[in-house]
């Protein structure tokens, strides 16, 4: 008898003790009203597991560590990024456990192989009732993958649903409810390719939409483009709470700025997700949900930046200091058109923060890997992802904290700590870059912010944001996505471009090179009068007079209408081209490469391109 009720006697515990640690350590707190089915759910799936086990202790090893990822899981994934575990962070996982190093990997990785082969291990099919188990898993496998409308129609108008507001969703209806009808949605929502009518009438409408511009009168004008992705760079002088001194950024880059009228990058993605920011600059479309695009919905060798600049005779290379598979990247920048990927195996590891390669002595070995393109006037893409930045913010011996603050968030004075050693050697960078390249074109951006503590912590105590993205502000909406962007025209300087989404950044690159054949680029010309910016379930669009109009749910205001509609569209056209059959591709004859430049001492390994 006693091991009959040993199901109600686990969970009734563990969810209890997970309750009290969600709430107390991690501020997430599940709505009181909805305890009571959330936990009859988490019984019944405490009694299904019973069944199917062949002995007690194990199955309470394994209800622990399954509850322990439902509870915990969500509760840090929400103090950290704002929203619970989604199911695409599945497809993430691989990736997250590349970057993890000593206690944190094996903290995420023994708990997920001990669910794996502790189910195998203790896996009984010695009553009835283990039967009864498995076919209503079976039945509920089949409904959520085949039917699941049927799932979610009742539950969402029973239960309500916000896209944009994944936080609300979980707290709204606990661990196990939320789980099941997101799992059942991913199935309900998978993006679909196009016909070629359907891609064809929604390209039409995107180039009506545009504003027409006449072509440059000047013709294709070939210089090196560098492009340089800062990890989780962002000014911390906006914590004005922090109180830094002295001031984290260079001297150098806030006049370089400065010159550049403050100018930022709209970015996709908040604290991580770095290759959604990677695919809106070099591809030109945006992202618009809550997975790494690099990972599954970029199929198809595509015309991106990379892929349009080989076609004129470009060398196209990108630099990394991780991984190669990290976020899929091998197949990625190979669909995009990049001939050479240095990964971490290519370089030096002279000059580590921890596990990351500091700044410095990635642009300097980046430069000596492309001296020989610069002396031979070979036209370059020079993409370079930094790594150094990531959170939690270490640094080594020969750099020393410099910046103080009376933050009771750690993360505040780390990461000024930081910013002021990136700041410094980026000027350094650009600075021999416009030496040895003066007619270059130089963009820097940041990625994402940066993680600055549990439920935003470190923003929430200067006011910048609040602790819960559903009580952002318009104006919180645009500073949760905008980091410093700098854009250098060669001896022309700093332009001047305000907010940029990111995705628009190629376009901007191919018109100062006085790119005049059709682009995809093209199909994301913002409406007149507004830009763009789409997150996962919401956009907001910055205005012509410096107003930010966010669209979160229908009723919508007229710009929202506006914008909405042209967002469909952008849609159907991304998924023609980067998973689709690509009936929306510009036809144009690409020039004959020019010979490739000897480099010497190089360990490159080239990608394969298609041409």
């Amino acid at each position: 008898m006693l091991l009959k009720l040993l199901p109600l006697l686990s969970t009734t515990v563990l969810y209890t003790l997970f309750y009290l640690i969600s709430t107390f350590k991690f501020d997430v707190q599940i709505l009181p009203l909805s305890v009571p089915y959330d936990f009859l759910l988490q019984l019944v799936i405490a009694y299904a597991l019973y069944a199917l086990s062949k002995r007690a202790w194990i199955f309470l090893v394994i209800h622990t560590l399954l509850m322990g990822l439902l509870y915990i899981g969500n509760a840090v994934k929400i103090s950290f990024f704002g929203g619970p575990i989604m199911p695409d962070d599945v497809f993430a996982l691989q990736s997250l456990l590349l970057i993890l190093e000593g206690w944190r990997f094996f903290a995420a990785a023994i708990p997920l192989a001990a669910i794996a082969s502790l189910l195998l291990f203790n896996f009984s099919m010695r009553h009835w009732t283990a039967y009864l188990a498995s076919l209503a898993a079976i039945l509920l496998g089949i409904t959520v993958v085949y039917k699941p409308t049927s799932i979610l129609m009742p539950l969402d108008g029973y239960f309500g649903n916000s896209v944009w507001d994944q936080r609300s969703n979980y707290v709204w209806r606990g661990a196990t409810l939320y789980t099941l009808l997101e799992t059942t949605r991913y199935f309900a929502v998978a993006d679909v390719v196009p016909d070629g009518d359907m891609a064809q009438e929604a390209a039409d409408n995107l180039l009506a939409a545009a504003p027409k511009k006449p072509a440059s009168p000047k013709a294709f004008t070939p210089r090196n483009v560098h492009i340089v992705l800062l990890e989780s760079f962002w000014d911390p002088n906006e914590l004005k709470k922090a109180k830094y001194k002295p001031n984290p950024l260079s001297p150098e880059f806030r006049e370089l700025w400065k010159n550049a009228g403050y100018s930022h990058a709209l970015d996709p993605v908040f604290g991580g997700f770095t290759a959604n920011s990677e695919f809106e600059v070099l591809c030109g479309f945006p992202v618009v949900k809550d997975a790494v695009k690099f990972e599954r919905q970029l199929l198809n060798d595509a015309p991106c930046l990379p892929h349009l600049l080989a076609d004129k005779g470009y060398r196209t290379i990108a630099s990394h200091p991780n991984v190669p598979v990290f976020w899929n990247r091998v197949n990625a920048y190979r669909r995009m058109g990049f001939e050479t990927y240095w990964s971490l195996k290519d370089f030096v590891k002279d000059d580590m923060n921890r596990e990351f390669m500091s700044d410095r002595t990635l642009y300097r070995q980046v430069l000596e890997k492309i001296s020989g393109s610069l002396e031979a006037k070979q036209p370059m893409l020079d993409y370079i992802v930094t790594y150094f930045g990531h959170w939690n913010y270490p640094l080594s011996e020969s750099r020393p904290n410099k910046v103080s603050s009376p933050s009771n968030v750690e993360e505040v004075p780390a990461y000024a700590n930081t910013i002021y050693y990136k700041t410094r050697e980026l000027m350094e960078f650009i600075k021999e870059v416009r030496k040895r390249d003066p007619e270059g074109i130089i963009v820097v951006f940041g990625d994402h912010l940066p993680f600055l503590g549990e439920n935003f912590a470190g923003y929430v105590e200067s006011r910048v944001l609040t602790t819960n993205r559903s009580d952002f502000t318009p104006a919180m909406f645009k500073s949760y996505v905008s980091t410093p962007m700098i854009i250098i025209d060669g001896k022309r300087g700093p332009v001047k471009f305000g907010s940029l989404p990111l995705y628009q950044t190629p376009k901007l690159v191919l018109d100062l090179l006085n790119f005049n054949e059709p682009s995809i680029m093209d199909y994301t010309a913002a409406p007149p009068n507004m830009r763009v910016r789409p997150l996962p379930g919401l956009h907001f669009n910055l205005l012509a007079n410096g107003s930010v109009d966010l669209c979160k749910e229908p009723p919508f205001s007229e710009t929202c209408q506006l914008s909405a509609r042209w967002l469909e569209n952008v849609a159907i056209v991304s998924n023609d081209l980067f998973i689709g059959r690509q009936f929306t591709r510009p036809k144009y004859t690409p020039e004959k490469p020019l010979e490739p430049a000897v480099i010497e001492g190089s360990v490159a390994e080239p990608l394969t391109v298609s041409p």
